[in-house]
């Protein structure tokens, strides 16, 4: 009965982790795009900063929606491995996010294919910042139920 409730009480940290790295992605997105529209804190107006309370969890959801599957490849792959560094959670980020734009282009003409260099290098730079920040909320724990108990 211990071993579920390690299964049950690790699934919901990896959930907890996934809605903070997604949360993260977003939040990095929507302030590099802003600051490549030339906003800075000196034109951060109240509308400017309360539009973003709405605008990060709403990108969140659509980050977490389109990485759900190559990064739950990559949780079970780490939790396999018992694998607890930052390095791999930011490399496997960069792969998550790197699958999504290759899915997106193979998907012809939609308005979720993203072309120009720079906006392909910050959705990569998104996925590693999420991975970091899942390897902050759950990553460090990767494999811990898995281990066998003495």
């Amino acid at each position: 009965m211990t071993r579920l409730v390690a299964y049950i009480v690790r699934l919901a940290v990896i959930l907890f982790g996934y809605a903070v790295a997604a949360l993260a992605a977003s939040a990095f997105l929507n302030v590099l795009f802003l600051a490549s529209l030339g906003y800075t804190l000196a034109h951060a107006e109240p509308a400017a900063t309360a539009s973003l309370y709405f605008s990060i969890p709403f990108v969140a959801l659509f980050a977490a929606y389109f990485a759900f599957m190559p990064a739950a490849l990559a949780i079970l792959i780490a939790e396999i491995l018992g694998r607890r560094d930052w390095l791999f959670y930011a490399l496997a980020g960069a792969i998550v996010a790197a699958v999504f734009l290759g899915f997106a282009d193979q998907m012809g003409d939609t308005p979720f294919a993203i072309t120009e260099p720079r906006a392909m290098a910050a959705v990569i730079g998104g996925g590693m910042v999420g991975g970091i920040f899942y390897w902050l909320s759950a990553g460090r724990w990767a494999g811990s139920w898995w281990k066998a108990e003495p």
